[in-house]
């Protein structure tokens, strides 16, 4: 049996070694020598900004594969041997290069200057050519030549697995589905914030589009189509664990903001407040507020930036009307609707497998 420690070994060699190979020029024609050494900066940071994060994404396609093949258990195939788990091993890459082009752009958009503690990718490249109209140029197209490269490595690895055709199409259609859920999450920025539940709303259905679908229904989808499942039996399945799931999982991001350590998050308490984000932890706050209390998120979060007092005041008013248990309700719900999904499965045994990499995705204290 595959382990989590075995699974991570392989996963990230292997996505530095594609994404060298695939964001360099094809063979289709020649670089000229005066811009090798722009084209190898690109290729370098497009490495660089592959490497790191959690990997949760990966581990749930090899795991809930090694789960749902009915000739897993006792299977006489060792690791080394199986071409079906190597195919898989890269589908399970291709979703994490098609992360990192989601994250160039993400940062980009949001002119972030790091990512997971170094220069964001196009603030790197701006440094390296000394021009920021340059840098950032390069910047967007790595995120594109990236985007690229996932699906040709997804359309490899798919010729070794059952449902090839699917497989494809469920690729390309998880792009889709992001690409749709980045544009609503922009529109999510200019929500009025005078109707809570509207706001609410329209922030847990970004999580579905933009998190959840290449998060967790993506990766299940995989895995299911992969283990020999019909496409509509799979997406069916998919959708029923991962839907719940991937929002959850974007529901207990947003908790741990505000709950949670910089030591444990990697990442300074009350982020999304001082960005101004419209979140469900706002709407619910907003909802629930008194008047006076109400005005007050309104005006904190309608001005251009937020200081340490008002993030503070912020967080105790997302406590004290009720914002932070409701998001630990509907995390809980939402992790409980997973389960049962993954019980209804009838996998026996295998069933712990698979619950214990969905659980990954949500801390243990709010499941």
């Amino acid at each position: 049996m595959w382990t989590t420690d075995h699974d991570l070994a392989i996963i990230e060699p292997r996505i530095a070694e594609l994404v060298r190979e695939l964001t360099d020029a094809p063979a289709t024609g020649e670089v000229a020598g005066a811009l090798r050494p722009v084209m190898g900066q690109v290729i370098d940071q497009a490495v660089s900004s592959s490497e790191g994060g959690k990997r949760l994404r990966a581990l749930l396609t090899l795991a809930a594969f090694d789960a749902l093949r009915t000739d897993f258990p006792g299977s006489s195939v060792s690791g080394t041997d199986d071409d079906a788990r190597r195919s898989m091993v890269d589908l399970a890459c291709a979703i994490e290069v098609f992360q990192t082009a989601a994250l160039v752009h993400d940062d980009i958009i949001d002119e972030s200057d790091l990512r997971r503690g170094k220069p964001s990718a196009h603030r790197a490249l701006e440094q390296a050519v000394h021009s920021g109209v340059i840098g950032r140029g390069l910047g967007l197209m790595l995120g594109d030549i990236l985007a690229t490269a996932c699906i040709e490595i997804a359309r490899r690895a798919s010729r070794g697995l059952a449902n090839t055709d699917a497989i494809d199409e469920a690729f390309l259609t998880m792009q889709r589905e992001v690409e749709i859920g980045q544009v609503l999450d922009l529109g999510v920025e200019m929500t009025p914030l005078d109707d809570p539940d509207a706001l609410a709303d329209a922030s847990l259905n970004v999580f579905r589009w933009k998190t959840a679908s290449y998060t967790t229904i993506a990766p299940l989808l995989f895995a299911f189509l992969a283990a020999g499942y019909g496409p509509d039996e799979a997406r069916g399945h998919a959708l029923a664990i991962g839907r719940p799931l991937g929002v959850a999982f974007q529901l207990a991001d947003d908790l741990l903001d505000v709950i949670g350590s910089s030591r444990n998050t990697g990442k300074p308490v009350g982020g999304d407040i001082r960005e101004g984000k419209r979140t469900v932890l706002l709407a619910d706050a907003l909802g629930a507020a008194r008047t006076d209390e109400r005005g007050e998120l309104i005006a904190m979060f309608s001005a251009d930036r937020r200081d340490e007092t008002q993030v503070a005041r912020a967080i105790e008013l997302f406590g004290s009307t009720g914002a932070i248990d409701r998001s630990r309700e509907r995390i809980h719900a939402l992790w409980l609707a997973s389960r049962e999904a993954i019980a209804e499965l009838g996998l026996d045994e295998r069933e712990r497998r698979l619950a214990e990499a969905c659980a990954r995705f949500i801390p243990e204290q709010l499941r």
